[in-house]
Parts: structure tokens; C-alpha cells; sequence
């Protein structure tokens, strides 16, 4: 086995910063992961694009990521990409890739009332995606929707060490609980990448509304389990390269990301 093949990362792909929530668990669990993780900033963000806009960009962005990068794996760490573009990823590119949805089949096994929110993009609450997984994970439950793209930038200006309104998570959670049935709700979808990044601020606003507890729910852990899976014939190098970040486009804030990024191991920046 040649030692490019052993040395070769997976790629995280994602409009921002979200998809650090993926990255998080997997590399909890696989430790001695190299990693590359790609940043769409010029693309950014994605929730309030077209589903047109989204297919047409994304294979071809990951197109030029696996050139450059020869990874083993691609991992599309954002709901709305996968949604909308997984399969003509899938059909693209010669790697296994890893997609994100969002998780409401765990949800369903796990919701009390049977009232479960899905909080995610625009773009991403409103695919038939999300249909077929209510109706085939849970037919029997209220499944409420609503998206926020102030709830995408609040997890953008965390990372980057700015303060935060914690009126943006509130108005969020009321956006699912002033729904017809809101008020049963007991477990909530994180179906943005970005969301588990901003759970601390969710579970605040919870608290600050005075609602029955609130289970947040995302597949992070089972994305993880995946890569596992799919790399299981293909060791790991002993010691990986430093993780590297890639960014398209231009972006002042990068800077301010650094130390964030630091924190999961990327810390080499690249443009694209």
C-alpha cells in the first residue's frame, strides 16, 4: 500500500464554519484522521440560495477539492448541500461520499409527545428530503419547521469571538413553539450543521422561555461511526500532517477564526 494512499485525509466540506460540528466527533473518535476541511465563504451562505444555485455549485467545487486534495473520503458536513446535491456529488466523484440529514429518525424513536422541531436553513426545511424522512421515520409524529439564517450567522460570529444576541436563539426556538402544537415539543432536529456549534445558546433560550425541557438532536456521532465504516480496509497514518482549512473566496474575518480553528487541529489556512 503506498504511503500517498495512507496519508490521504478525508474532506470536510461546508458553506462556513458549520461543518466543525462533524468534524468534532470524528475526530474524537479517529484521532490519528488527517483532515482537510473546505469552507465555501464565496458561496456563503447557502440556506437562502436556490436549490439550482446549490446543485450547480457544489459537485463542481467538490470537483476541484478532490483534485487538489486526493482525499479517501468526502464528507458534504452541510444539511442544505446534501439535500439538494448529495447524489449528483455521489455521481461525480470516484470516493465515497458521506452526506448530512437531518437527524430525525432518532428523534422520532425518542420524542415522548411526538411533537418533534426540525430547526434548520430555509433552504433545508423546505426539501422534499425532509418530507420523506418525516413520513418514513415519523408518520406518527407533529413534525414542525422553521428556518433561521440569523441562527447561521450567531454560530459564524461565535467562532470568530464576537458577542452574541441571545435574542437570535430565542426568536429561533419560538419560530417552532408558536406553531400550532409547539407547545408538546420535546425534541428539537439541529438540521444545520452550524446549530450544535450555537446548542449552548439554544438551551439558554430554552431556559429564558420557561418550556418543557428540550432534547437537541444531531447526527454528528453517526457521521463519525461512518467514516470509521467506509475507512475500515485503509489505515490511518501513525502521526497526521496538522489539519488544513480551505477557504474559497475572500475573507477579512479569516484571522479571527484562527484560534477557533486551532481548536480542531486545522491549523495550516489555504485558499481555493
Amino acid at each position: 500500500m503506498s504511503d500517498a494512499r495512507v496519508e490521504a485525509p478525508v474532506l470536510f466540506f461546508d458553506s462556513g464554519v458549520g461543518g466543525l460540528s462533524i468534524l468534532a466527533p470524528a475526530r474524537a473518535l479517529l484521532p490519528q484522521m488527517p483532515v482537510v476541511y473546505a469552507a465555501d465563504r464565496a458561496g456563503f451562505p447557502y440556506g437562502t440560495k436556490t436549490e439550482a444555485e446549490i446543485a450547480a455549485r457544489v459537485p463542481a467545487l467538490l470537483g476541484r477539492l478532490v483534485e487538489r486534495y486526493r482525499p479517501r473520503i468526502a464528507v458534504i458536513a452541510c444539511n442544505t448541500a446534501s439535500t439538494i446535491a448529495l447524489k449528483a456529488v455521489r455521481a461525480a466523484l470516484d470516493i465515497p461520499v458521506v452526506g448530512t440529514v437531518p437527524a430525525i429518525k432518532p428523534a422520532a424513536l425518542s420524542s415522548k409527545t411526538r411533537v418533534i422541531g426540525v430547526l434548520g436553513t430555509e433552504a433545508t426545511v423546505r426539501q422534499p428530503y425532509v418530507d420523506r424522512l418525516a413520513a418514513e421515520h415519523g408518520s406518527d409524529c407533529t413534525i414542525l419547521r422553521h428556518g433561521s439564517a440569523a441562527l447561521v450567522a450567531l454560530a459564524e460570529a461565535k467562532l470568530r469571538g464576537q458577542p452574541l444576541d441571545p435574542e437570535v436563539a430565542r426568536t429561533a426556538l419560538l419560530g417552532l413553539i408558536e406553531q400550532p402544537g409547539g407547545e408538546k415539543m420535546d425534541s428539537v432536529v439541529l438540521a444545520c450543521t452550524h446549530f450544535p456549534l450555537v446548542q449552548p445558546e439554544l438551551e439558554e433560550a430554552a431556559k429564558a422561555l420557561n418550556i418543557r425541557p428540550l432534547a437537541f438532536l444531531h447526527g454528528g456521532d453517526g457521521i463519525a461511526r461512518r467514516i470509521a465504516y467506509l475507512n475500515s480496509d485503509l489505515p490511518w497514518p501513525e502521526t497526521p500532517a496538522p489539519g488544513i482549512a480551505v477557504f474559497t473566496g475572500s475573507d477579512p474575518d479569516i484571522a479571527a477564526l484562527k484560534p477557533a480553528l486551532a481548536t480542531y487541529g486545522l491549523m495550516q489556512i489555504n485558499a481555493l
